[in-house]
C-alpha cells in the first residue's frame, strides 16, 4: 500500500471516526457542566493543558531524551484526553460526567493549544525541522480530524438518540483496536530506535504517566472545593485519570501524517501501553484503602 495513502487518508479518516464516536457518547448535559462545575472544569483544563506540557518538559531535559523521544514526548503532552480516559473513570468509579465533559472541553482547546505546544517543542529540539512546521496547517488539520466528527457524533446523538447509543460501544471498541494496530506497527516500522532508546523512552513515558497523575491529584486537593469527603475523593480521582490519560492515537497520527515524522511517534505508541499503570496503581491503592477501613469499622 502506497505510504502517502495510508499517512494521509487511511490514518486521519481512522482517528476521524475515534472521534466520531467520542461525539456519539456526548450530550448537550456534558457541555451545559461545564458552566454548572466551572472550578472543577478549569482546574481540569489547568492539568492537562498547563501542568501536563510543563511536566513534559521538565522531563525532556532531566532525563536528556533523544531527539525523537524529546518531541514525541511533547506532542504527547500537548494531546487531549481521549476515550480511554472516560472507560478509565468508568472503571475506577471516578465522576464520568466530569470526565466526559473534561475531554470535550480539552479536545476542543486543544486545536489552539496544541499547534503552540508542537511548534515550541520542535523549535527546541529539532529547529532544523521547526520552518517545516506550520501551526495554522496543523490546527486546520486537527479542527477538521476531531472537532467536525465530534460535532456530528453529537448531532446525531441529539437527532438520533436510539442509533448512537447502540453504536457508540462499537466505535470505543474501535479506538481500542486501532491503538494496537498502529502500536504494533510502530515497534515493526521503527523497532531498531525502540530498541536503541527503549529505556530513554520507557521511563520517561512512565516518569510522565504517574506524575500528571499526581500532578491532577495536587490541583484537585489545591481547588478547595466545598464538598463532602466522598466527593472529593471521586473529583481527585477522576482529575488524576483524565489529566494522566492522553490520546495516544492523536499523537501517534500527528507525528506520522502532519509531520511526517513516524520516529516521533514512538513515544506515543508506548504511552498508549504505559498510560494504563498509572491509574491501575491508583485504583489498586484506593481499593486496598477501602479495605482497610472497611476492617478499622467491623
Amino acid at each position: 500500500m502506497n505510504a502517502s495513502i495510508l499517512t494521509e487518508v487511511i490514518l486521519p479518516l481512522a482517528l476521524a471516526l475515534i472521534m466520531f464516536g467520542m461525539g456519539l457518547g456526548l450530550t448537550t448535559n456534558d457541555f451545559t457542566r461545564l458552566f454548572k462545575s466551572p472550578l472543577a472544569i478549569v482546574m481540569g483544563l489547568i492539568g492537562q493543558l498547563v501542568a501536563m506540557p510543563l511536566l513534559a518538559l521538565g522531563l525532556c531535559y532531566l532525563l536528556n531524551l533523544p531527539t525523537p523521544i524529546a518531541i514525541g514526548l511533547m506532542i504527547l503532552a500537548a494531546c487531549p484526553g481521549g476515550t480511554m480516559s472516560n472507560v478509565v473513570s468508568q472503571l475506577a468509579k471516578a465522576n464520568l460526567a466530569l470526565s466526559v465533559s473534561l475531554t470535550a472541553a480539552s479536545t476542543a482547546i486543544s486545536i489552539i493549544t496544541t499547534p503552540f505546544i508542537i511548534g515550541f517543542a520542535m523549535s527546541q529540539f529539532a529547529p532544523a525541522d521547526d520552518a517545516t512546521f506550520s501551526i495554522l496547517i496543523t490546527s486546520l488539520g486537527l479542527f477538521f480530524i476531531t472537532l467536525v466528527p465530534v460535532a456530528i457524533g453529537i448531532w446525531l446523538r441529539h437527532f438520533k438518540s436510539d442509533f448512537a447509543i447502540k453504536a457508540e460501544p462499537f466505535f470505543r471498541r474501535f479506538s481500542l483496536f486501532f491503538m494496537l494496530m498502529m502500536i504494533a506497527a510502530l515497534v515493526i516500522k521503527e523497532r531498531d530506535l525502540l530498541v536503541s532508546s527503549f529505556n530513554d523512552v520507557f521511563w520517561a513515558c512512565i516518569a510522565l504517566n504517574i506524575g500528571s497523575m499526581v500532578v491532577g491529584w495536587l490541583i484537585a486537593k489545591c481547588s478547595k472545593l466545598n464538598l463532602t469527603d466522598s466527593l472529593t475523593l471521586t473529583l481527585t480521582l477522576t482529575l488524576s485519570i483524565e489529566v494522566g490519560i492522553q490520546n495516544a492515537s492523536l499523537a501517534i497520527l500527528i507525528a506520522i501524517s502532519f509531520l511526517n515524522k513516524p520516529e516521533y511517534a514512538v513515544t506515543g505508541g508506548v504511552y498508549g501501553l504505559a498510560m494504563f499503570i498509572g491509574p491501575l496503581l491508583l485504583i489498586g491503592g484506593l481499593k486496598l484503602k477501602n479495605k482497610r477501613t472497611a476492617r478499622a469499622v467491623n
